[in-house]
Parts: structure tokens; C-alpha cells; sequence
């Protein structure tokens, strides 16, 4: 090959390079900005995030297609039975607090939006995957312990109900455990319609509190949603990554860090966490604490949960990419085992679910335990007169026994 062949190679490598590399920042700008919507006001959080007020004109929920012209929904029309249904003071009587609050509070009629770094999206994937699970990311519970290490990236301990719901709720304790790089570790609660075999068809709404590095740039545990319509194929994201939730409350900005922890045998930090369908409206709504309302799912963003939800999961969650010969060490809950108990495992409490005459009772029907590598994370049910149905859950990922 002559020199200046050669030479004509390497400048139409290098141009083309540079063009992807133009086409790539010219994406990733865009999705930015459709993030990133004007502020009326930002605030700087002492944990380093930005939350941007945005008013609810350029809400978020008005990129979808499906909701352009959508009534924003202020209040649930309905709630289960037996709720106090008046209205509260929410900073008043919310135990659930945010660091951001401490540097400000949004304006009348705009919601805090964590505010989406460049970085953010480059530590993605790519920049479709941006704010999206792996596909295939729901457990596929059976009631008898699987030993098939291979069968997914993904590693649960968890509490499964099925019947048929138009709710649940619990009480979730938080812990910051060690995650290893480009892998995570959460809890939460899945609300979820599996309507037949097909996974493609699987609709869910998730909440709960993860710590995810290589999504959020640092090891705060950070309360999260989740939703998709078809199986985390191509539809859903986490907290406002797309537009599907529609976020209400001017003092609560999803994504946020969870302002103080567990620790072992010490102070134990939990939050209260309620989904449930608005009978009249048919929306699922969300609500922390004891009346801290986020806002809803718009009962037309799924097919299947429009008439109600066929599964109720609780418990944790790790991803283990699988890049060592050896099992992650990427610590579930506190990163103790179920057996250790009070104070040292990670726990749920008041499990409930509320039921298509929207009553709020203990889980019935088919109830059992699920561990996809019990040797590595496990967990231990029982019932009390306080706690209701609880469990405590977790592990420390390797160990002699999970290699």
C-alpha cells in the first residue's frame, strides 16, 4: 500500500471519528435540554445535586405523546378505605426530608426536578439506554429456591403475593452498602400486572431507595421509581428520565438522596411507601410517609394495570455484571445476612396490600419467599403484633460460600 493511500485512510478515519463524535454530542445535548426543563428557580443541595423548580406548565408529563393535553391531577380523587382523606400541611407532618430543602423550597406551582448532568448520560450505555433497566430486569419468582447461577445478571431476596390488587404498601429500612463499579444494589416495592407467560407484556410500578453509581455519579442511596409497560423492552425509565409519572409536590424531587441512614447497631432509618389505584380516576398514585402525596402514573400509560395488579414483590435487589470469575461482592441491605436480625439486617415491616374493594389488609392468597442465590443473599419472615408481616433480607454478596 502506497504512502498516500495510507494517508487518505487515516484522514477518512480520523473525519469520521470526528463526525460521530459531533452526531454523539449533538444528541446528547438535545436529550439535555429536553431534560433540563426552564427554571423558575435552582437550588444547590449540600450533597452536590441541583434541583431545578419547574413550573407545571412545562411539566414533564407533556412530552408524551400519549398526554399533551393532559389535566394535571393536583389531589386523588379516592383513596382506600378507612384513610384520612383531608388535605395536610405536608412539611409539617412528613418524616420523610431532603437535603436540598435546606438551601430553599420551590415556588408555588413548579416541582423539583433533579437537574441531569452531561456525565450522567455518558456513564450510560448508550444514549437510548439513558435512564432505562436492562431488559428482562423482573424476578421470575418460583416458590422453591433456583440454584441456576447463570439464568441473570440480576439477584433478589424478596416476599411475592399473587391475587389480584389495587395496592400495596410497607415500611422500607434504609442501609448504604458497598456496591462494586457499573453494578447496583436497591430495595423496593414492585406492583406488577403479568397477565400470561409473555414477558413483553409485563407492566410494573416500582419505589424504593437504590444506591447506583454509574447511574447517579456517587454512593448516596437515592429514593427512586420505576415503570414499564413491556417488559423494560422499549417503554419506561427511572423517576422523570422520560416523561410516564407526573411528580405534584413542590417539596420532594425524585432521584434526591436519602438524608440519613442505618447503622450497625445503631439509629435504624426507614420510610413509609404506599401505590395504590384511584378508583374513580383509575391513576396509580404514590405516597411516602403518612401523607407526603408525589403524584401518579396516568392509568392509560400501561394496558395491563389499568384494570388492577396481578403481583405484589418486596425486597432487595443487586446487579452482578458477571465480570469476575468470582461472585460480586456487592453487598444486598445492610450487606448482614437475614439471621443477624434487629439493628445488623436490612428489613421490610407492615407489609400490606390493598384489595379490589380497597381495603388495606395483611397479604393473602399465594404468599411465599424467593432467593435467587441463597448462599449469598438470603431472608427470613415472620409476623408480629407491631410489625404485621415483616422480613429481614440480605448479604454480603462473596463469601466461602458464594464464590
Amino acid at each position: 500500500m502506497s504512502s498516500s493511500v495510507l494517508i487518505i485512510l487515516i484522514i477518512g478515519t480520523v473525519v469520521a471519528s470526528i463526525e460521530f463524535s459531533d452526531t454523539r454530542d449533538a444528541e446528547i445535548d438535545q436529550l439535555l435540554k429536553k431534560l433540563n426543563k426552564p427554571a423558575l428557580k435552582s437550588i444547590k443541595s449540600p450533597d452536590g445535586d441541583i434541583i431545578d423548580c419547574v413550573h407545571m406548565k412545562n411539566h414533564p408529563i407533556y412530552d408524551h405523546p400519549l398526554f399533551k393535553n393532559h389535566t394535571i391531577q393536583l389531589r386523588p380523587s379516592s383513596y382506600p378505605e378507612g384513610w384520612n382523606n383531608e388535605d395536610s400541611d405536608t412539611k409539617k407532618q412528613d418524616l420523610v426530608t431532603q437535603l436540598w430543602t435546606v438551601n430553599g423550597e420551590c415556588p408555588k406551582n413548579s416541582i423539583p426536578i433533579r437537574r441531569t448532568r452531561r456525565e450522567d448520560i455518558l456513564r450510560a450505555k448508550s444514549i437510548e439506554k439513558y435512564g432505562k433497566k436492562d431488559p428482562n430486569s423482573l424476578p421470575h419468582p418460583k416458590a422453591t429456591y433456583s440454584a441456576n447461577r447463570n439464568f441473570s445478571e440480576h439477584e433478589y431476596s424478596q416476599v411475592v403475593v399473587k391475587g389480584k390488587f389495587h395496592g400495596a404498601k410497607a415500611i422500607i429500612n434504609v442501609w448504604k452498602p458497598y456496591v462494586q463499579p457499573d453494578e447496583f444494589s436497591l430495595a423496593q416495592m414492585w406492583v406488577v400486572a403479568r397477565p400470561n407467560s409473555n414477558f413483553s407484556e409485563v407492566n410494573t410500578i416500582e419505589v424504593g431507595w437504590q444506591v447506583y453509581k454509574n447511574k447517579y455519579g456517587d454512593d448516596f442511596p437515592r429514593y427512586f421509581i420505576y415503570w414499564t409497560r413491556d417488559g423494560y423492552r422499549d417503554t419506561g425509565c427511572y423517576n422523570l428520565d422520560c416523561p410516564g409519572f407526573v411528580t405534584i409536590n413542590q417539596h420532594f424531587a425524585l432521584g434526591a438522596a436519602v438524608q440519613s441512614v442505618s447503622t450497625l447497631d445503631g439509629r435504624q432509618e426507614q420510610f413509609p411507601v404506599t401505590i395504590w389505584k384511584d378508583r374513580h380516576s383509575g391513576h396509580w398514585w404514590l405516597k411516602f410517609s403518612t401523607n407526603l402525596i408525589i403524584g401518579y402514573w396516568p392509568s392509560t400509560l400501561f394496558t395491563h394495570l389499568q384494570t388492577g395488579a396481578t403481583e405484589v414483590q418486596w425486597g432487595g435487589e443487586i446487579a452482578n455484571k458477571k465480570d469476575q470469575p468470582q461472585h460480586t461482592t456487592t453487598k444486598m441491605g445492610s450487606g448482614n445476612f437475614a439471621q443477624q436480625g434487629w439493628k445488623k439486617a436490612s428489613y421490610f415491616r407492615n407489609l400490606e396490600i390493598i384489595d379490589e374493594g380497597e381495603v388495606t389488609r395483611p397479604p393473602f392468597g399465594t404468599v411465599y419467599t424467593y432467593m435467587s442465590h441463597e448462599s449469598c443473599y438470603n431472608i427470613k419472615h415472620g409476623i408480629h403484633n407491631v410489625w404485621g408481616l415483616y422480613f429481614y433480607y440480605g448479604g454480603p454478596g462473596r463469601n466461602p460460600n458464594c464464590i
